[in-house]
């Protein structure tokens, strides 16, 4: 079993991180303008995933801001105005890190609130990138921090996804906790060229062997990923809306990335998929 230290850093408190050298490559602490910070994130838009009912609307301050040194990821009942394709009854927003860092292996770390209310679907997950070739989800792989359903109140899920003999593959691990919308708690994947583990408030829920997913080049947790925070409505797993609970909203304090001094980041990612891709 990993010795559980704490590691003070100039940036803030490392919580129940494994004994190894991490070192604060990446961060955002929301203390900046009303938008996210253009050279860290780009928002996404349009209908992507999952038959989720909501419209990812970019840049607009009803759906993303950041106020008081917090990001917040806001989703509405709307009347939003599609350019030359009508109304959104829904809107939300999807920022990513893909056109600006990604990274191999390393601690990725979010404080955060969760959203609260039958078919609200928050994620906090890393996306992988694929070859020059394109491989589409799952083949790409998918390593979700943490996930939570409004119609689970109590529940997070870290969870990874990949492909084995042309299927979708997944492990979910699910961590209880009460009050995931009144409290900001901190969710954390430690991933590693060996394992992945996840982590609620320092206590570590789930592992999973790297090997489990293929061996050599052809796993996708031996290659880069890239950062995503989304809020979701309805879907294939949000299930059926209860209009009543909006407007819901993820409240981000900070997002760190941490990596072991052996590995590498990676700047501007090299690669390239399209993250509109079934979850």
């Amino acid at each position: 079993m990993d010795k559980i230290i704490c590691i003070t850093l100039a940036s803030g408190f490392l919580i129940g991180a494994s004994a190894q050298a991490w070192e604060l490559v990446w961060s955002d602490e929301f203390s900046g303008e009303v938008l996210p910070d253009a050279n860290k994130w780009t928002t996404e838009v349009g209908y992507l995933r999952n038959q989720e009912k909501q419209y990812y609307t970019g840049n607009r301050t009803e759906n993303v801001r950041i106020e008081n040194g917090n990001l917040i990821l806001e989703c509405h009942k709307d009347n939003f105005r599609i350019p030359d394709a009508g109304k959104a009854l829904y809107s939300s927003v999807s920022i990513t890190t893909q056109a600006h860092q990604d990274w191999q292996y390393g601690r990725f770390e979010v404080r955060a609130k969760m959203p609260q209310g039958n078919g609200v679907w928050a994620s906090l997950w890393l996306m992988g990138a694929s070859d020059s070739k394109g491989s589409p989800w799952p083949a790409c792989g998918e390593i979700d921090i943490a996930e939570h359903v409004g119609k689970e109140p109590e529940n997070i899920y870290g969870t990874v996804h990949f492909q084995d003999e042309g299927k979708h593959r997944k492990k979910p691990f699910l961590f209880a906790e009460t009050n995931l919308y009144k409290d900001f708690h901190v969710y954390v994947a430690e991933w590693g060229p060996d394992r992945i583990e996840f982590f609620c408030d320092g206590k570590k829920y789930g592992t999973f062997p790297v090997i489990y997913a293929g061996e050599g080049d052809l796993n996708p947790f031996q290659h880069p990923f890239f950062l995503m925070i989304s809020l979701a409505l309805g879907g294939s797993w949000g299930g059926p809306i209860d209009d009543a609970i909006l407007p819901q909203r993820i409240l981000v304090d900070y997002v760190r990335v941490y990596q072991d001094q052996t590995h590498q980041k990676h700047d501007k990612a090299s690669w390239s998929i399209d993250p509109s891709s079934t979850k």
